[in-house]
């Protein structure tokens, strides 16, 4: 049987603007529930949710928490599944990074870098360890779905610590893949999407001259559409053969750096 989204319960993190909205309204245009994380803006989640509720007419509940903090996760979790009932698909869309030169050894502190690892890695693990137990007991087990980026396949993106951690993030989804699904006894499906350049509020931080340059670079010559990023997070939750997989929707941004 296809695995359907009507009536899932999907948790995602900094789901409350940029990328992570419009996966929200993807999903919630499936018929599915959304718990919509977010760290320290709580407006623009509050205003989701009642758009996504009357325009879906489904249940959303908006859960404040850091995405890098371990006790912050285990909480999003636990009150998505009583708020909504359940939880059968989770995006970790949540990561953090600063502007800062490659070549500048000393443009990152170490408390950044381990506010990316923590973050961008770190948080990701503890959100499937959390999420494990109600997984194994849903009848269709769980989807996980990380949002990655191309910088962890080049040398590239907004500071050294980001391309690291997001390379070290497809290297834990491809782990968690292996470990927890059906061949070591688990019942979840991981993959991670990697998108190219998308003018978000924070993409557009790049300036022009900078996204005029990562448009050029790519094969398509453009930017990456947010809409076709975000069905791409529908598509590898339906898909019950995906898994494992690190998946590009960069407008061929990664083969232009070849």
């Amino acid at each position: 049987m296809p695995y359907t989204l009507q009536g899932r319960n999907v948790l995602i993190t900094g789901g409350s603007r940029g990328l992570g909205a419009e996966i929200a309204r993807k999903f919630a245009a499936e018929g599915s529930n959304i718990a919509i994380n977010y760290h320290s803006k709580e407006a623009p989640a509050k205003e989701l949710s009642r758009e996504l509720e009357s325009q879906y007419h489904i249940k959303t509940t908006v859960l404040q928490g850091d995405a890098g903090n371990v006790s912050d996760i285990e909480r999003c979790v636990r009150e998505t599944v009583e708020s909504l009932g359940g939880l059968d698909i989770i995006i970790g869309n949540a990561g953090w990074t600063r502007f800062s030169q490659f070549d500048n050894l000393d443009d990152l502190s170490y408390d950044e870098w381990d506010k990316c690892w923590n973050t961008n890695v770190k948080g990701n693990h503890a959100l499937l360890k959390t999420a494990m137990p109600i997984f194994q007991a849903n009848p269709d087990g769980g989807v996980f779905i990380m949002t990655s980026s191309v910088a962890g396949k080049s040398l590239s993106g907004s500071s050294m610590a980001y391309s690291v951690t997001k390379a070290a993030q497809i290297h834990l989804m491809k782990c968690l893949a292996n470990t927890q699904g059906p061949k070591s006894g688990g019942k979840v499906r991981v993959n991670a999407i990697l998108p190219g350049l998308l003018l978000t509020d924070w993409g557009n931080l790049y300036g022009e001259e900078r996204i005029a340059g990562l448009k050029n670079m790519a094969a398509l010559k453009r930017e990456t559409k947010l809409d076709d990023c975000a069905q791409t997070f529908v598509d590898v939750a339906k898909n019950t053969s995906w898994t494992g997989q690190a998946i590009h929707i960069d407008s061929g941004l990664n083969v232009g750096h070849m």
